[in-house]
C-alpha cells in the first residue's frame, strides 16, 4: 500500500475514533497489550533479523536502541495498560463560563485527527505512539526508520489484531511501507491529510522536517543536556546523578551530554569523576566515560581535549564534555549558549542558588539534585509519551494526552442573537 492510500485510510477512519467512547478505546488498548504479548516470539523474530543487518552499520549503543527482549516486549505492553488506565481526555472541558446573556461556553478537548509519526530505530515507539494517539481519538500513521521496519511490523501486526478484537477500524494505525526519504516527504507535505506531525530522532530529521513540513509540526528534542556542579553541592550526589544521567541509558535523549563544574570545587570534584565513570567502570568491565575537557578541566585531570563542536554535540555514548565555570550565572548563560532546550540539572545545597539555576535555565524541565533521565512520560505520571516537546507551542516537555489534543468552544444558547 503507497503512503497516500495509508494516509487516505487514516482520514476515512479518524472519525470513528473521535467518536469512540472511554470504553471502546480501553478495551481495544487491553486487546492490544495482550496481543503484544501473544505475538512476542514473531516480533523477536523480525527484531533478530533487524540487528543483524544493521551489525557493522551503527553503534553499539544505537543497536541497543533497536533491540528487543522478552522483558522490553513486556515492558511495551504495560506502556499500553498504563495508557488505558489513564482518564480520557477527549470531551474534557477546559473551561466553562456562563456569560451574562445566557451563552454557555465551554472550552472543550478535542482529538487531533491524524496524527504521523516519523521516528527512527526504536521499536518501542511504534507501540507507544499507536496507544497514546488511538486513546487520545485519533487516527496514527507510523514511519520508522528502515534499521526497525522488520520489527514495527512486527509490532503493528499485534496490535491490529488487537484493534480488530475491539471492533475499531484497521484504517486507524497506518504503518508506512516505503523507508526511503520520499514517504518521510510525503508526510512532511501531505497537507489536507496529516493533521499533526512529530518527529522523534536525531537532529538531522527534526530539522528536515521543521524545515520542509508543510502541516503542523511539533518539534521534539535532541537533548544536549546538562548537569552543573554547584561549589555548595553534596559532591557524593553529583557523583550519583552525574553517572545515572550520562551510563545508565547514553543513547536516549534525556542523557546528560555536559558537566559544568564550579571553579571552587573542581579540584575535588574532578579527579574524583575520573574515577567514577572512567577508572572504576573499566574496572568492572563497565564502558569507561571518555571525558573531553576544556583546557581548565584538563589542567586538572587526564581526558581528551575538547574541540570546537564538543559543547554543541548530542554524543548518544559514553562521552562527557567538561568545563569548569565561575558560577551559576557562567553556567546559565553556557547552557543559554549551547543547550537544545531539553533538560538540565544542578547539584546543589544552596536553596538561593538553585531559585536562580531553575528561574534563568529556558529549558522544558529543570531539575534541582536530581537526574535528567526523569524526562519521561511514564515518570512525569503521563503513561508513555509521544516524545519531548523542546518548543514553546502547542507542547513542551513529555507529550502525553492532554497534548495530543486540541480544543474547541462548544457554545450552547436559548436563542440569543447579537
Amino acid at each position: 500500500m503507497t503512503t497516500l492510500e495509508i494516509l487516505q485510510r487514516a482520514k476515512k477512519a479518524k472519525s470513528a475514533m473521535a467518536l469512540a467512547k472511554p470504553d471502546a478505546k480501553n478495551r481495544a488498548l487491553s486487546a492490544m497489550a495482550r496481543a503484544l504479548e501473544d505475538h512476542a516470539p514473531a516480533i523477536l523474530t523480525a527484531n533478530a533479523l533487524d540487528l543483524e543487518a544493521a551489525k557493522g552499520a551503527v553503534s553499539e549503543v544505537m543497536l541497543d536502541r533497536l533491540a528487543l527482549s522478552g522483558e522490553r516486549i513486556r515492558g511495551m505492553a504495560q506502556g499500553v495498560r498504563e495508557v488505558a488506565a489513564l482518564p480520557d481526555p477527549v470531551g474534557l472541558a477546559l473551561r466553562r463560563e456562563v456569560r451574562p446573556n445566557g451563552l454557555v461556553i465551554e472550552k472543550t478537548a478535542v482529538p487531533m485527527g491524524v496524527i504521523a509519526i516519523i521516528y527512527e530505530s526504536r521499536p518501542n515507539v511504534t507501540s507507544d505512539a499507536a496507544a497514546l494517539a488511538l486513546k487520545a481519538g485519533s487516527a496514527c500513521v507510523l514511519r520508522c526508520g528502515k534499521e526497525a521496519h522488520r520489527s514495527a511490523a512486527a509490532v503493528v501486526d499485534a496490535l491490529r489484531e488487537g484493534l480488530a478484537a475491539a471492533g475499531l477500524p484497521q484504517g486507524v494505525l497506518g504503518l508506512v511501507e516505503d523507508t526511503t526519504r520520499q514517504s518521510a516527504h510525503e508526510l512532511m507535505t501531505a497537507s489536507g491529510l496529516v493533521d499533526l506531525l512529530i518527529p522523534r530522532g536525531g537532529a538531522g530529521l527534526i530539522r528536515a522536517c521543521v524545515d520542509n513540513a508543510t502541516v503542523p509540526v511539533i518539534e521534539t528534542g535532541t537533548g544536549i543536556c546538562h548537569v552543573y556542579v554547584d561549589k555548595d553541592a553534596d559532591l557524593d550526589m553529583a557523583l550519583d546523578i552525574l553517572e545515572n544521567a550520562k551510563c545508565s541509558r547514553p543513547s536516549v535523549c534525556n542523557a546528560a551530554e555536559v558537566c559544568l563544574v564550579h571553579r571552587d570545587t573542581a579540584p575535588e570534584f574532578l579527579p574524583r569523576l575520573r574515577e567514577r565513570l572512567v577508572d572504576r567502570r573499566a574496572a568492572q568491565s563497565l564502558p569507561p566515560v571518555e571525558l573531553r575537557l576544556d583546557g581548565e578541566a584538563a589542567g586538572l585531570i587526564a581526558g581528551v581535549p575538547a574541540g570546537p563542536a564538543d559543547f554543541d554535540t548530542e554524543f548518544l555514548d559514553y562521552i562527557l564534555a567538561v568545563k569548569v565555570v565561575g558560577g551559576v550565572d557562567e553556567a546559565v548563560g553556557h547552557i543559554a549558549a549551547h543547550s537544545t532546550g531539553h533538560s538540565e540539572a544542578i547539584v546543589t545545597a544552596s536553596k538561593e542558588t538553585a531559585r536562580r539555576f531553575t528561574a534563568q535555565v529556558d529549558s522544558a524541565a529543570v531539575y534541582w539534585n536530581a537526574s535528567t533521565r526523569f524526562t519521561d512520560g511514564g515518570e512525569f505520571g503521563l503513561g508513555c509519551e509521544m516524545g519531548i516537546s523542546t518548543q514553546r507551542l502547542h507542547a513542551r516537555g513529555p507529550m502525553g494526552l492532554a497534548e495530543l489534543c486540541t480544543y474547541k468552544y462548544i457554545v450552547t444558547g436559548t436563542g440569543q442573537v447579537r
